[in-house]
């Protein structure tokens, strides 16, 4: 991983306050500044509109554009979790989207996405725009076509594969219809809200977690836990081999 800022953008109707811990280990782990893209509970209601996803979205940008600049590779990191990480991929291109054109392919090289669900049988209408618009890891130099692309970018999937019976009462009552209405299949395996299969997206380096949950109110290690993010922040460091999916061990 380059030595380089980080910026996190969050998921639908979490708390800013959720991913401190996070950041913390992050900055402990990286030594570099780390930023929260902090959206209430109001603005993420509003993403039901492409209206709310600009919004959004142009805040990324100001705090991207910001931090790029102190940057000693001119570049950034991107994690975004959940709903989170479908907007980051988004946020890469360079295509008009209301009116802007954020081209964040241009100061951030890495995305790492963060239980987002990337396909899903009863996608929103915004979710699938991005899957139509900019198929699996698409400024990814393995993408197999004729594209000449001047900004490379390392996309990154982290899936959790949780086991219900230890999961929240939460998990457990949400997963069969979350992985139904994904996948297809009520009884997938998933992070208690996204099934693993949605989470991976096509071409991107695969991290599967075992034991970790969507969020803190779907099991005791989610994503944003500090001994999670250790789990997943050093499988980005080693070295790309592909699409090849990285399975750790279970997080203590």
């Amino acid at each position: 991983m380059p030595s380089q800022p980080i910026v996190i953008l969050g998921g639908f109707l979490i708390s800013p306050e959720a991913y401190a811990p996070m950041a913390t280990k992050l900055e402990q782990l990286s030594g570099q500044p780390v930023r929260l893209v902090a959206v209430v509970k109001a603005e993420w209601l509003l993403t039901v509109f492409a209206f709310g996803w600009a919004r959004i979205l142009d805040r990324v940008a100001t705090t991207v554009a910001d931090l790029a600049r102190h940057s000693p590779t001119g570049q950034v990191t991107l994690i975004g979790h959940s709903s989170g990480g479908v907007m980051l991929r988004l946020f890469l291109d360079d295509a008009p989207f209301q009116g802007r054109c954020y081209d964040g392919k241009a100061l951030a090289d890495t995305l790492v996405m963060l239980g987002s669900p990337h396909t899903a049988l009863r996608a929103t209408a915004l979710r699938q725009m991005v899957q139509q618009r900019l198929p699996g890891s698409f400024f990814s130099d393995r993408v197999g076509d004729d594209r000449v692309k001047a900004d490379r970018v390392r996309y990154v999937s982290v899936a959790g594969d949780l086991e219900l019976p230890a999961a929240s009462s939460m998990a457990r009552r949400l997963a069969p219809t979350a992985y139904r209405n994904s996948s297809g299949d009520a009884n997938d395996r998933g992070d208690g809200l996204v099934p693993v299969t949605s989470a991976l997206l096509e071409g991107s380096t695969s991290v599967v977690l075992p034991g970790v949950a969507h969020g803190g109110a779907f099991g005791a290690n989610w994503y944003g836990t500090p001994a999670v993010v250790v789990e997943w922040w050093c499988a980005l460091e080693q070295p790309e081999t592909g699409a090849d999916t990285v399975a750790k061990g279970p997080v203590a």
